[in-house]
């Protein structure tokens, strides 16, 4: 199964349309995970015009973004249990995005835990759980270019995740 993941896509104020690198990915997806910072529902109907969608709310997302995903979900794919949070809830600021996140599923046996927040691309085990952020296909602040990711998930497992990285957001 083939999941693409993506994060703070800030839109419409960083981005009118989704980023061309990223819809040609959508094409092909079986499932799409958000992980917060959409800013307007109408991101959402975007996304599941590609593929069933699941997402949570972020830092700068409206009430009703809120009410409708909530701020962390327990997915499970293909066997995987993926952990969906935006990442910001809890201590510090930016720089403790990655322990937040898993935080919050420290009590939920996540395979993985996908996050936010940060807008900085990020592949790495912490205590046997594969810590995922796809970054910003749209706001790719500090970093030299935009990007979301990829996972594989067959056999209940997690075959891949990659990130793809690309330069130009329309």
């Amino acid at each position: 199964m083939k999941v693409v993941v993506v994060s703070d896509t800030h839109m419409t104020r960083m981005a009118k349309k989704l980023p061309e690198r990223l819809v040609e990915e959508l094409m092909s997806a079986d499932a799409i995970l958000h992980a917060g910072d959409w800013m307007t529902l109408s991101v959402l109907e975007m996304l599941e015009s590609y593929a069933r969608t699941e997402g949570v709310a972020g830092n700068n997302d409206g009430s009703d973004i809120i009410a409708k995903l909530g701020w962390r979900k327990l997915l499970e794919i293909e066997g995987v249990r993926v952990g969906l949070v935006h990442g910001h809830q809890g201590t510090g600021g930016r720089s403790d995005t990655e322990l937040n996140a898993y935080r919050a599923f420290a009590k939920d046996q996540a395979d993985i835990v996908v996050f936010g927040h940060s807008h900085v691309p990020l592949k790495k085990e912490l205590n046997g759980v594969l810590m995922f952020n796809p970054g910003s296909p749209t706001d790719k602040r500090r970093q030299a270019q935009y990007s979301f990711g990829v996972l594989v998930i067959e056999g209940g497992k997690v075959k891949s995740a990659e990130h793809i990285f690309y330069d130009n957001k329309n």
